[in-house]
Protein backbone atom coordinates (compact mmCIF):
# COMPACT_ATOMS: atom_id res chain seq x y z
CA UNK A 1 0.00 0.00 0.00
CA UNK A 2 2.78 2.40 1.11
CA UNK A 3 4.86 1.65 -2.52
CA UNK A 4 1.31 2.49 -4.03
CA UNK A 5 0.81 5.79 -2.78
CA UNK A 6 4.48 6.97 -3.39
CA UNK A 7 4.32 5.96 -6.62
CA UNK A 8 0.63 8.12 -7.49
CA UNK A 9 2.68 11.16 -5.61
CA UNK A 10 5.26 11.06 -8.43
CA UNK A 11 3.07 10.88 -10.58
CA UNK A 12 0.95 13.85 -9.88
CA UNK A 13 3.89 15.60 -9.46
CA UNK A 14 5.00 14.62 -12.92
CA UNK A 15 1.48 16.15 -14.32
CA UNK A 16 1.73 19.16 -12.49
CA UNK A 17 5.37 19.84 -14.06
CA UNK A 18 4.10 19.17 -17.64
CA UNK A 19 1.04 21.60 -16.96
CA UNK A 20 3.66 24.30 -15.40
CA UNK A 21 5.87 23.26 -18.47
CA UNK A 22 3.25 23.89 -21.04
CA UNK A 23 1.85 27.02 -19.51
CA UNK A 24 5.28 28.83 -19.71
CA UNK A 25 5.89 28.08 -23.26
CA UNK A 26 2.62 28.97 -23.78
CA UNK A 27 3.41 32.88 -22.88
CA UNK A 28 6.72 32.57 -24.88
CA UNK A 29 6.70 35.15 -27.14
CA UNK A 30 8.66 34.24 -30.18
CA UNK A 31 10.45 37.53 -31.25
CA UNK A 32 9.85 38.34 -35.26
CA UNK A 33 11.91 40.25 -37.42
CA UNK A 34 11.13 44.07 -37.74
CA UNK A 35 10.77 46.07 -41.00
CA UNK A 36 14.04 48.63 -41.40
CA UNK A 37 12.31 51.87 -41.48
CA UNK A 38 9.44 54.00 -40.00
CA UNK A 39 8.19 57.24 -40.62
CA UNK A 40 5.19 59.47 -39.10
CA UNK A 41 5.06 63.08 -38.28
CA UNK A 42 4.69 63.14 -33.87
CA UNK A 43 3.31 65.71 -31.79
CA UNK A 44 5.03 68.71 -30.93
CA UNK A 45 4.59 71.58 -27.73
CA UNK A 46 6.04 74.51 -29.61
CA UNK A 47 5.81 73.38 -33.74
CA UNK A 48 3.68 72.16 -35.95
CA UNK A 49 4.79 68.37 -35.42
CA UNK A 50 7.97 66.18 -35.39
CA UNK A 51 8.55 64.75 -38.75
CA UNK A 52 10.51 61.05 -37.31
CA UNK A 53 12.69 58.45 -39.65
CA UNK A 54 13.56 55.46 -37.99
CA UNK A 55 15.74 53.15 -39.58
CA UNK A 56 16.49 50.28 -37.53
CA UNK A 57 19.83 48.52 -39.45
CA UNK A 58 20.79 44.79 -39.33
CA UNK A 59 23.64 44.95 -36.97
CA UNK A 60 21.80 46.52 -34.16
CA UNK A 61 22.25 49.87 -34.45
CA UNK A 62 19.57 52.63 -35.23
CA UNK A 63 19.62 56.26 -36.91
CA UNK A 64 16.79 58.43 -35.87
CA UNK A 65 16.10 61.77 -37.37
CA UNK A 66 13.73 64.50 -36.29
CA UNK A 67 12.92 67.18 -38.17
CA UNK A 68 10.75 69.93 -35.91
CA UNK A 69 8.35 71.86 -38.61
CA UNK A 70 7.33 75.39 -38.39
CA UNK A 71 9.10 76.28 -35.05
CA UNK A 72 10.25 79.51 -34.16
CA UNK A 73 13.54 79.69 -36.58
CA UNK A 74 11.70 77.70 -39.10
CA UNK A 75 12.27 73.73 -39.67
CA UNK A 76 15.21 72.14 -37.75
CA UNK A 77 16.91 68.65 -38.42
CA UNK A 78 18.51 66.65 -35.78
CA UNK A 79 19.79 62.83 -35.72
CA UNK A 80 20.76 60.44 -33.64
CA UNK A 81 22.49 56.85 -33.56
CA UNK A 82 22.71 54.02 -30.94
CA UNK A 83 21.76 50.54 -30.36
CA UNK A 84 18.75 48.97 -30.74
CA UNK A 85 17.00 45.87 -28.97
CA UNK A 86 13.75 43.91 -28.94
CA UNK A 87 12.14 42.36 -25.96
CA UNK A 88 8.94 40.63 -26.24
CA UNK A 89 6.78 43.63 -26.30
CA UNK A 90 8.84 46.87 -26.94
CA UNK A 91 11.73 48.14 -29.00
CA UNK A 92 14.12 49.85 -27.04
CA UNK A 93 16.46 52.35 -28.38
CA UNK A 94 19.62 53.83 -26.62
CA UNK A 95 21.56 56.35 -28.08
CA UNK A 96 25.28 57.87 -27.67
CA UNK A 97 24.79 59.43 -23.97
CA UNK A 98 22.52 56.27 -22.98
CA UNK A 99 19.17 57.72 -23.15
CA UNK A 100 16.21 55.19 -23.76
CA UNK A 101 13.38 55.65 -25.56
CA UNK A 102 10.48 53.09 -26.84
CA UNK A 103 8.13 51.83 -28.70
CA UNK A 104 5.71 49.04 -29.60
CA UNK A 105 4.36 47.44 -32.43
CA UNK A 106 0.58 47.69 -33.03
CA UNK A 107 0.15 45.33 -36.11
CA UNK A 108 3.04 46.67 -38.72
CA UNK A 109 3.34 50.29 -37.25
CA UNK A 110 5.07 51.16 -33.97
CA UNK A 111 3.54 53.50 -31.53
CA UNK A 112 5.90 55.74 -29.36
CA UNK A 113 5.76 55.13 -25.20
CA UNK A 114 6.42 57.80 -22.53
CA UNK A 115 10.11 58.31 -21.07
CA UNK A 116 9.12 55.10 -18.54
CA UNK A 117 8.28 52.87 -21.85
CA UNK A 118 4.67 53.33 -21.21
CA UNK A 119 1.65 53.94 -23.49
CA UNK A 120 0.64 57.72 -23.98
CA UNK A 121 -2.81 58.33 -22.76
CA UNK A 122 -3.83 61.35 -26.23
CA UNK A 123 -5.78 61.27 -29.00
CA UNK A 124 -2.94 62.86 -30.88
CA UNK A 125 -0.89 60.53 -33.02
CA UNK A 126 2.34 58.62 -31.79
CA UNK A 127 2.37 56.34 -34.47
CA UNK A 128 5.45 55.68 -37.12
CA UNK A 129 4.86 53.64 -40.14
CA UNK A 130 6.54 51.21 -42.48
CA UNK A 131 8.07 52.88 -45.44
CA UNK A 132 11.06 52.66 -48.13
CA UNK A 133 13.83 55.38 -47.86
CA UNK A 134 17.23 56.04 -47.62
CA UNK A 135 19.16 56.51 -44.86
CA UNK A 136 19.35 60.15 -43.78
CA UNK A 137 22.32 62.18 -44.39
CA UNK A 138 21.79 64.68 -41.69
CA UNK A 139 25.07 64.74 -39.24
CA UNK A 140 25.57 63.49 -36.03
CA UNK A 141 27.98 63.83 -32.88
CA UNK A 142 30.14 60.54 -32.77
CA UNK A 143 33.36 59.54 -30.96
CA UNK A 144 35.42 56.53 -31.55
CA UNK A 145 38.39 55.14 -32.60
CA UNK A 146 40.28 55.93 -36.45
CA UNK A 147 43.34 54.15 -37.86
CA UNK A 148 44.33 54.48 -41.43
CA UNK A 149 46.58 51.82 -42.95
CA UNK A 150 47.42 50.65 -46.45
CA UNK A 151 45.34 53.27 -48.68
CA UNK A 152 42.22 52.00 -45.92
CA UNK A 153 41.02 53.93 -42.74
CA UNK A 154 38.39 52.43 -40.46
CA UNK A 155 36.46 53.66 -37.40
CA UNK A 156 34.75 51.43 -34.05
CA UNK A 157 32.30 53.98 -32.37
CA UNK A 158 32.45 54.02 -29.31
CA UNK A 159 28.67 53.41 -28.30
CA UNK A 160 28.22 50.23 -29.99
CA UNK A 161 30.95 49.05 -30.60
CA UNK A 162 30.57 48.92 -34.56
CA UNK A 163 32.99 49.37 -37.34
CA UNK A 164 32.60 50.67 -40.18
CA UNK A 165 34.65 51.63 -43.24
CA UNK A 166 35.74 55.68 -43.87
CA UNK A 167 34.90 57.35 -46.63
CA UNK A 168 38.46 58.94 -46.50
CA UNK A 169 39.79 62.85 -47.03
CA UNK A 170 43.12 63.89 -47.18
CA UNK A 171 41.96 66.39 -44.18
CA UNK A 172 41.01 62.89 -42.34
CA UNK A 173 44.67 61.85 -43.02
CA UNK A 174 46.56 64.73 -41.69
CA UNK A 175 44.71 64.82 -38.36
CA UNK A 176 45.60 61.07 -37.62
CA UNK A 177 48.83 61.85 -38.91
CA UNK A 178 49.46 64.97 -36.59
CA UNK A 179 48.20 62.51 -33.65
CA UNK A 180 51.42 60.91 -33.76
CA UNK A 181 50.65 57.47 -34.25
CA UNK A 182 52.49 54.88 -36.30
CA UNK A 183 50.31 53.63 -39.34
CA UNK A 184 47.90 50.93 -38.48
CA UNK A 185 47.04 52.40 -34.44
CA UNK A 186 43.63 53.36 -33.75
CA UNK A 187 43.00 57.14 -32.37
CA UNK A 188 40.10 58.72 -30.26
CA UNK A 189 38.46 61.11 -32.86
CA UNK A 190 35.17 63.44 -32.32
CA UNK A 191 33.36 63.66 -35.28
CA UNK A 192 30.41 64.89 -37.50
CA UNK A 193 29.13 62.60 -39.75
CA UNK A 194 26.61 60.05 -41.55
CA UNK A 195 26.04 56.84 -42.80
CA UNK A 196 25.65 55.92 -46.69
CA UNK A 197 25.53 52.52 -48.52
CA UNK A 198 28.61 53.04 -50.72
CA UNK A 199 30.27 50.44 -53.33
CA UNK A 200 32.62 48.38 -51.28
CA UNK A 201 36.36 46.54 -52.66
CA UNK A 202 33.92 43.25 -54.11
CA UNK A 203 32.81 44.39 -57.40
CA UNK A 204 29.03 44.93 -57.32
CA UNK A 205 28.26 45.08 -53.28
CA UNK A 206 27.59 47.59 -51.49
CA UNK A 207 28.67 48.11 -47.42
CA UNK A 208 27.37 50.64 -44.72
CA UNK A 209 30.43 53.63 -44.81
CA UNK A 210 31.57 56.53 -42.34
CA UNK A 211 30.84 59.84 -44.34
CA UNK A 212 32.55 62.83 -42.51
CA UNK A 213 30.48 65.91 -42.38
CA UNK A 214 33.11 69.03 -41.40
CA UNK A 215 36.26 68.56 -39.18
CA UNK A 216 37.64 66.02 -36.91
CA UNK A 217 39.49 66.23 -33.78
CA UNK A 218 41.81 63.78 -32.86
CA UNK A 219 43.49 62.88 -29.25
CA UNK A 220 46.03 60.32 -28.97
CA UNK A 221 45.57 60.40 -25.19
CA UNK A 222 42.32 59.33 -25.10
CA UNK A 223 40.27 56.29 -25.64
CA UNK A 224 36.35 55.19 -25.74
CA UNK A 225 35.11 54.46 -22.11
Amino acid sequence: MKKITISVFFAIGALLLIGCNNHFRANEQRLQPMQQSYQGILPCADCGGIETSLFLNEDGTFVLQEKYLQGKEGDSTFAEYGNWARTADKLVLTDNHGEKRYFRPQDKNLEMLDRSGLPIESTFNYQLKPVKQDLPTTPMALTGMYKYFADAARFTDCTTGKSFPVDNTVALQQGYSAAGKAGGEPVFVTLNGHFMLLPSAEEGLVQKTLVVDGPAKFDANQRCR
